[in-house]
Parts: structure tokens; C-alpha cells; sequence
């Protein structure tokens, strides 16, 4: 059973994600940290609550970082073009959800749950790494008691998505991404390098939801437009799950193919928010900022036809898919 914190700044594709985790069968999701992103974090909290009340989901809610690591930084690049004004797909959720949040600060939050479970938690963080990054400062010593780390962020053999040379939840805030990324635990990048390769059509949707529950039903309203935007802004003929992608790692590793090597995130000028790894293999460089760095791992490639199964089985069956 993998014990997870879903660190996240729900969105669309982060709803999805979210149902996924919750009807996984070996996954215990122990919270939900919420994180600006998408919009900002007090529609990113209300998105979870509503979400957590309309399909059941018992982990408690801890309210994250509404700002950048580094105050001076402003990440003003609204996603509501890709997500909808309200986050998820302006489904009309309402403005105030009746369900208590955890007292805590989300980093306390992950603080607090890391050092009750000692080798066991798993970080599944698909939003800016802010809550991370908070956590690490606020009690370096977590990073040796937690199990695995696990980002959707970051392109390293492909382009970007906000700009050329960079993805949205690291754009978003690089220098958070920096410090979670050296930081000497395991941590594995699922990137657009696979994300972009895992398209579900809304013909494939359309199945889920005649075979599923009025919760599947949901998640595909609040995701049409999100399709939409994917249709007329990228031609694309469906929609990434890039979150779900992340957490179909978690319980099916074997989907995936990595590359090792130390990653850091450049923190300003025109990459800003770049992602870049010194391989393991091949040429090596000295003197550079890769030196000293923990390696970690980057997917690659993906078997895409098997992880939207794996998502359909564990949204519509309940289940996990067999290798």
C-alpha cells in the first residue's frame, strides 16, 4: 500500500488525478495539500472541498502557499484559459464549500504526517513545489524519512508549455523547483517529455462516463473544458492527463522508461523556469552547478495506452490494471 500527500492546485487535470488516487486500491491517500497554481490557492482550496464532498474522500485538506518561495517573484500567468475562471472548467462550483479544513499550514501539514510515518509517505506533487520546498526549510531533516518524491513538471527532451523552454508548475516557481530537485531524496520528474504523449480522447471519456458512476460523470463536465482548449489552442484531438500520468507512476513504474542524472532549474533570464539534466551516462562536465547534486529521475517514455487504462480501471472499475 503506498501512503500518499497529493500536494496540489486543482484544475482539471488535477481533479482527475484526485478521484484516482482515492479509488486506487493500493493507495491510502493520507492528505490533500492545496497550492496557488491553476488559480489562486483560495479557488484551489475551495476545488478541493468540493471535489473531497462530491465524491466521498475522507483525507483531510490543508490550505498551502498562496505565493512564490521567493517573495519577489511574481508568477502572474493566469491558467484560467486552459482550466476555466473558477479551476475546474467553470462548472459553476459554489463560492463557500461546507467542509473543514486542517488546522495546519500545509507544510506543517506534510511535516507533521512525514515524521508519523517514517520511510512510508510518498510526495505526489502536480502543482508549483511551494508547499515542498516550505516543508524542507521549515525541517531539512524530513527529506531522509520520506519514501519517494513524485513531480508532474519540467520538459528535458521537448518544449514547453508556457514557453519554449519551460512547463507551467515549474515555471511557476523555479527557484521552489531548485531546492526540491537537490535536495538528497528520490525524487521522480514526470514531464511533458510523456505527459504530451498520454492523450484521452473525449471519445475515450465518453466510455468511462457510460460505464462509471455520477462521479466519473463529473469529472467529465468539469473537463470539457479543458478539452476544448486542447482542441483550438494546441490541436490536439483530446486532452493531456498530465496529474494522472504522475500518479499512474506511482502503482505502475513499469509504464515508464527514466534517465538518471542530477537536475537543476534555471531561475531567471529567458529559460527561466528550464528544467536540465546532467545524465549519469555519456559526457560528463566539471565545474558546472550539476556538481555534487543528488541524481534523480526524469521519465522519458511512456507506454501511453496502458496508463489510460490504468486510469479508466481505477476511476470506472475501482481497480488496479495488471501488468
Amino acid at each position: 500500500m503506498h501512503k500518499v500527500i497529493f500536494d496540489t492546485d486543482p484544475g482539471v487535470d488535477d481533479a482527475m488525478a484526485l478521484l484516482f488516487l482515492h479509488r486506487h486500491p493500493e493507495i491510502d491517500l493520507l492528505g490533500v495539500t492545496t497550492v496557488f497554481g491553476n488559480v489562486g490557492v483560495d479557488l484551489t482550496t475551495r476545488n478541493a472541498q468540493f471535489l473531497h464532498k462530491e465524491w466521498g474522500i475522507s483525507a483531510p485538506i490543508a490550505k498551502g502557499a498562496a505565493q512564490t518561495i521567493d517573495p519577489s517573484r511574481r508568477d502572474d500567468r493566469a491558467a484560467s484559459v486552459v482550466h476555466g475562471a473558477d479551476g475546474l472548467g467553470n462548472i459553476g462550483v459554489p463560492e463557500t464549500v461546507d467542509l473543514p479544513l486542517d488546522p495546519r499550514p500545509a507544510y506543517q501539514f506534510i511535516i507533521d504526517t512525514v515524521r508519523a510515518n517514517p520511510g512510508e509517505v510518498t510526495l505526489v506533487a502536480v502543482g508549483r513545489m511551494t508547499n515542498l520546498a516550505l516543508a524542507l526549510r521549515a525541517d531539512p531533516e524530513i527529506a531522509g524519512l520520506v519514501k519517494e518524491v513524485v513531480v508532474m513538471g519540467g520538459a528535458f527532451d521537448v518544449i514547453g508549455n508556457v514557453t519554449p523552454a519551460a512547463e507551467a508548475n515549474i515555471h511557476g516557481d523555479p527557484e521552489a523547483a531548485d531546492i526540491i530537485f537537490t535536495t538528497p531524496w528520490k525524487v521522480t520528474i514526470v514531464g511533458l517529455d510523456v505527459t504530451m504523449k498520454t492523450i484521452m480522447t473525449a471519445e475515450y471519456l465518453d466510455v468511462m462516463v457510460k460505464s462509471g458512476d455520477r462521479s466519473v460523470k463529473l469529472l467529465s463536465d468539469l473537463s470539457q473544458y479543458y478539452i476544448d482548449f486542447y482542441k483550438s489552442r494546441v490541436g490536439i484531438a483530446g486532452m493531456a492527463v498530465h496529474d494522472s500520468t504522475a500518479c499512474v507512476y506511482l502503482v505502475r513504474p513499469d509504464l515508464f522508461t527514466l534517465r538518471g542524472g542530477a537536475v537543476r532549474v534555471v531561475c531567471g533570464g529567458i529559460a527561466d523556469g528550464a528544467t536540465i539534466q546532467a545524465p549519469d551516462q555519456g559526457r560528463k562536465f566539471t565545474g558546472s552547478p550539476w556538481d555534487g547534486q543528488p541524481s534523480q529521475w526524469v521519465c522519458t517514455d511512456v507506454r501511453s495506452e496502458e496508463v489510460l487504462e490504468a486510469i479508466r480501471a481505477a476511476l470506472v472499475d475501482g481497480r488496479h490494471s495488471v501488468a
